[in-house]
């Protein structure tokens, strides 16, 4: 039996990305039983596009937030709910996260609805995004210490109750909102898995942002330190940066944001439990990576993933 699924996809000013993603999701050859867009207060285009195509497909819903001026992750996770609550009463058996800059094959959801169903325990699934259509192997998932584990927020599937048991995504300004409703899934006993026989495409260029790539390196420093990383695993990732542009530099400021944010006593807004199951996951795929044969590599990751949210 296919599993039924529903949507929910925060937006704000997503006049240049957001038509391609609906375009995605009416191609599907499965499609979802209803997708609540949520407009968190766009100033642009964004809602008559959505309204364009929700007064063509039923199952398409403009839900309109308050506009706001401070852009902040809390932003999502709070425009995620106020979607989730529209689709409570229906019956469907996966929730998606969906980004509003973000395109498909058709088939991409009949594909993780298909991994879902195969096996009862796992509970949240995914695919790599890249940014450039024409190289689509290049993710931060195609090297032998990849962990498959960890599901980009980009595109999340999590089977409801899963969904539920986790407490949905919590508000926190700071970020990390996906990672931590996938840590917990794991830590309350579901699987998580990326499957990197399928893409998805980000038409949005992750990073940079309004700082250089050193500060990029700098961030992803103090975000490690704010989930709650182990030291060592988290020196030993710094390290491993150092083979990536911008090699040596980059990997001494990802240091300098872990060690500064150590020692100005940044909060965390994880819990003892998520951070004490957090770094016993990372200290298990130490001690795999340190017996790590050339003939068999774990799917553990001492590179930097790039999170959203």
């Amino acid at each position: 039996m296919t599993l039924k699924y529903a949507l929910v996809t925060p937006a704000r000013n997503e006049e240049a990305f957001i038509e391609g993603t609906i375009r995605s999701v009416v191609a599907q050859t499965i499609r979802p039983v209803k997708w609540v867009i949520v407009s968190d207060g766009s100033t642009d285009g964004t809602d008559e596009i959505v309204k364009r195509y929700a007064s063509e497909h039923a199952w398409i819903e403009l839900l309109r937030m308050p506009e706001h001026r401070d852009r902040q992750f809390a932003a999502k996770a709070i425009g995620f709910t106020a979607g989730y609550d529209r689709l409570k009463h229906l019956e469907f058996d996966v929730i998606g996260n969906l980004d509003a800059d973000i395109t498909f094959e058709p088939d991409y959801y009949e594909f993780l609805l298909g991994k879902l169903a195969g096996a009862e325990k796992l509970g949240v699934v995914g695919t790599p995004f890249v940014e450039l259509a024409d190289e689509p192997g290049k993710h931060t998932y195609d090297h032998q210490f990849a962990n498959l584990q960890h599901v980009s927020g980009a595109c999340q599937l999590f089977r409801r109750p899963c969904f539920e048991a986790v407490g949905g995504y919590v508000p926190i300004k700071g970020g990390a909102i996906d990672w931590i409703a996938v840590t917990t899934a794991r830590m309350k006993g579901w699987q998580t898995r990326t499957f990197t026989e399928k893409v998805c495409i980000h038409h949005r260029k992750l990073g940079t942002g309004n700082h250089s790539p050193l500060m990029v390196r700098f961030h992803y420093g103090r975000k490690a330190y704010y989930v709650g990383g182990h030291p060592v695993w988290e020196s030993l990732r710094g390290v491993f940066q150092m083979k990536e542009r911008p090699f040596l530099l980059g990997g001494m400021y990802f240091f300098a944001g872990y060690w500064w944010s150590c020692a100005s006593r940044m909060p965390r807004p994880v819990s003892p439990e998520l951070m004490a199951f957090h770094r016993g996951e990372q200290m298990a795929r130490l001690r795999r990576v340190l017996k790590l044969s050339p003939r068999k590599a774990p799917a553990d990751n001492l590179y930097a993933d790039r999170q959203r949210g």
